[in-house]
């Protein structure tokens, strides 16, 4: 299953609500919807996704993921955003009970993918047992950004039982959990089979799965799409899966794994991935740099030209130019929301 209703706002002028972060390419030649969908294309393993999404996609995910091989089983179209528990729950009532259900962000960057598919091998005979899982991510550095987890006993080669989930820390707080090695990044991929992710959500919030369960039933569907009635859907709280269920639930397993994750975040990131000239510039587009060093330039249209410059991030994408110093792209969404307030 992918999630796929985000709207990217960390990543404007590129991604916009009409065309998000997911389905621009950002790291490859493929966008970042269509990379996620190949990390599990091997139709042997995995069956092809449901992907929950905004209707306003429906066309772009369907096209994308047919290019790569992966068409959707489901594509299932939110009337109005509630955040990730209720559309999990909204994939998992169109499964058979005892399905297992691998849960994945569409705008993640996993550059090795054989540790990812080691990590679900590892965790598969918990997900069929009964457990709800987890990946942790192996943390490089005192991200204040990320949730974290304390793992807890080894329960088998691989896989821990999860202590508790940690809510985002301050930098002490990080460098404290990082330096006693038992806690890593809550990185938003889980497994569980359906029946156990419905019962769990029915155990700690019923009204939650009885909104989901009667925009499916009253829903309507074409085809591979679906979508849910409107009003049944729009009475569910709105609340994460973390928040709602995962904290919650008493047997928790988790993967701790090193396997190349990044959530691109912000334009700050996407540099930290990309290839860098000579000079550290990570440049796509129409760019001439010169005696420039440290930037992110990217284009997707007008030519960019830069002389020396140091450690600046230039976005130009349609009708608008992003300038702003390296270290501060999180100040994008303060952009975003003068425009929306405009």
């Amino acid at each position: 299953m992918i999630l796929s209703g985000g709207s990217g706002t960390r990543l404007w002028p590129m991604s916009r609500p009409e065309k998000p972060k997911q389905l621009l390419a950002l790291t490859a030649d493929e966008t970042m919807l269509q990379l996620t969908a190949q990390r599990v294309g091997d139709l042997a393993r995995f069956a092809c996704p449901i992907v929950v999404a905004n209707a306003l996609h429906a066309d772009q995910i369907e096209t994308q993921l047919t290019e790569v091989g992966c068409a959707p089983q489901a594509l299932i179209l939110e009337p109005i955003a509630r955040n990730t528990a209720p559309a999990i729950a909204l994939a998992a009532l169109i499964c058979a009970p005892e399905t297992p259900l691998l849960v994945m962000p569409s705008d993640h960057v996993v550059e090795d993918v054989d540790a990812f598919r080691a990590a679900i091998e590892a965790l598969l005979p918990f997900v069929n047992d009964g457990w709800l899982a987890t990946f942790g991510i192996t943390p490089d550095a005192p991200e204040t950004g990320y949730g974290y987890i304390k793992i807890g006993a080894e329960e088998a080669p691989g896989v821990r039982r999860v202590e508790r989930f940690v809510e985002k820390p301050d930098r002490a707080t990080a460098e404290a959990m990082i330096a006693a090695g038992d806690h890593v990044w809550n990185g938003g991929i889980f497994m569980f089979r359906a029946d156990v992710y419905l019962g769990a959500l029915a155990a700690h919030a019923p009204e939650m799965v009885e909104a989901a369960r009667r925009a499916i039933d009253e829903g309507k569907r074409d085809g591979a799409r679906i979508y849910p009635d409107p009003i049944a859907f729009g009475a569910s709280p709105s609340d994460s899966i973390d928040y709602a269920v995962m904290e919650k639930a008493w047997r928790v397993a988790v993967a701790p794994v090193k396997m190349g994750w990044s959530d691109v975040g912000s334009w700050d990131a996407l540099h930290a991935l990309s290839a860098l000239d000579g000079e550290g510039n990570a440049h796509q587009g129409e760019v001439i740099a010169i005696d420039s060093r440290n930037c992110l330039i990217r284009s997707d249209g007008i030519r960019v030209a830069a002389v020396g410059l140091d450690d600046l991030i230039i976005v130009a994408s349609g009708d608008s130019v992003l300038v702003l110093p390296r270290g501060r792209s999180q100040d994008v969404k303060k952009i975003v929301e003068a425009l929306k307030d405009r």
